[in-house]
């Protein structure tokens, strides 16, 4: 199942460009590595390297099809880099002690994370800001915007994420409770 979530938070970062919309920062994807790396036992860390590469070739196709730039490795490394921390984090944080609390730390933490880090890039690599003081914090100005969409939805979705299966789980205990009364009655 955890495979099946990040294949469809990918398909949230796809679905506006294919679409020809705007998705402003609004996707499944900060939730949906949270909950495929919160799944991951110490045995299958190594599932880590299949989700990169997903990741990896969403945001080749991004960039050069949907939206037509030329596409430099060396940009996307630290992104990649922190994908798999976050999966590898949240395997450690959320994968033997999950609560409300814990899953909400961790989706404020990576969207924070990934807010600074790509801001950074940005205001680093680009010659859209000075490279003062000043010139990262309007880089980080510019991007509050993206930032509150990227927590909301990563805190949103987290939530429904890490609810399904103690949904599941809770629907299917109440049918078995009841095939068992009616076992009973017979």
């Amino acid at each position: 199942m955890a495979f099946l979530v990040l294949l469809l938070a990918v398909f949230s970062r796809v679905l506006p460009a294919l679409l020809h919309v705007t998705g402003a920062n609004v996707t499944m994807l900060g939730a949906g590595v949270l909950f495929f790396g919160a799944n991951l036992r110490r045995d299958q860390r190594f599932w880590v390297l299949p989700a990169l590469s997903l990741l990896a070739v969403s945001d080749y196709w991004l960039t050069t099809v949907a939206y037509g730039y030329p596409f430099h490795i060396t940009g996307y490394l630290p992104t990649w880099l922190w994908y798999g921390a976050v999966c590898l984090g949240a395997s450690a944080w959320l994968g033997r002690e999950r609560s409300v609390l814990r899953i909400g730390t961790a989706a404020v933490a990576s969207s924070t994370g990934f807010f600074l880090l790509s801001n950074g890039m940005v205001w680093l690599r680009s010659g859209m800001y000075p490279h003062t003081a000043a010139g990262l914090g309007q880089s980080y100005v510019a991007g509050l915007p993206f930032y509150r969409n990227d927590l909301l939805s990563t805190l949103v979705f987290s939530a429904v994420f890490f609810a399904l299966p103690v949904f599941a789980a809770s629907l299917r205990a109440a049918a078995d409770a009841m095939q068992d009364h009616g076992s009973s009655l017979r």
